[in-house]
């Protein structure tokens, strides 16, 4: 088992997205999966019911236990729910001796931030004030942010429709202090999904041919537990991004068709081959 990831993020008591593909995608990959508890969800693949936020201090808390026996090789930080949480968790990673020293050279720890504003059946999981806070509080701390189009336009207030909008929102995302995002194009409607790498060395595009299916519950969860996990491993960002990529699609290619809803994926499937 190799690559310790520290999760901070949501509970989805259907294991399609949050904690538990995290946890599922960490081990599937190789990796040791560590978490945070930020919200506990009422949801299914039919949507969310209801959100009950863990308080602040236990968040604090939890990373500190983590960071101060195991210790982690990446952060991934997925719901974060509120201002207070948030607060919290840049105080606890600074509390647990966590500093961002920018790009990700030997000895620094890459936190990938995938800034979950929505749940994929559309219900909010963002109180209100949190946008900003990601924006001023958690972009310049993040190796890595990977929104989909619906995140990047709220982040960046700009529209996303298209390639050359994916990069301008990434490159948004780079001056407002990323060191780099993937700016997903799930959410479009074309053919094939382009995700877009962007860096401060260029862009790169990772396009995959688009599958008819409503078993999505979870993606972005997965693919930035995915990257995580290829980082924590000692992966270069691109090659981390790719295997994630592969991972992802087809991890919905094998889904098992669960629930009414958008279902979950497959997160297991590597160990099945």
């Amino acid at each position: 088992m190799n690559g310790r990831v520290l999760i901070i993020a949501g509970s989805d008591p259907s294991g399609g997205a949050g904690i538990q593909a995290d946890i599922k995608t960490v081990t599937a990959l190789g990796g040791y999966a560590a978490t945070a508890i930020t919200a506990i969800t009422v949801q299914n693949t039919r949507g969310v019911s209801a959100v009950h936020p863990v308080p602040p201090d236990v968040i604090a808390a939890q990373i500190e236990a983590v960071m101060s026996d195991i210790g982690a090789d990446a952060i991934k930080i997925g719901m974060i729910g509120g201002v207070a949480a948030g607060e919290a968790i840049l105080a606890a990673l600074k509390n647990s001796g966590w500093e961002y020293g920018g790009g990700h050279p030997k000895g620094t720890l890459p936190l990938i931030l995938d800034p979950v504003l929505a749940a994929t059946s559309g219900d909010s999981l963002a109180q209100s004030g949190l946008i900003d806070l990601i924006k001023e509080q958690f972009f310049p701390k993040a190796y890595l942010v990977t929104p989909n189009t619906l995140e990047a336009e709220q982040l960046t207030g700009t529209k996303v429709e298209s390639l050359a909008d994916q990069k301008h929102a990434g490159e948004i995302c780079l001056d407002l202090g990323a060191e780099a995002a993937l700016v997903k194009g799930g959410h479009m409607r074309n053919a094939k999904i382009d995700d877009l790498l962007i860096t401060h060395a260029g862009k790169q595009a990772f396009s995959k041919p688009r599958i008819d299916t409503t078993s999505t519950h979870g993606t972005g969860c997965t693919l930035a537990s995915a990257i995580a996990t290829g980082l924590a491993q000692g992966m270069a960002l691109k090659d981390a991004v790719e295997r994630a990529i592969g991972y992802v699609h087809h991890a919905i290619e094998t889904a098992p068709g669960y629930g009414g809803g958008h279902g979950p994926l497959n997160h297991a499937w590597p160990l099945e081959e």
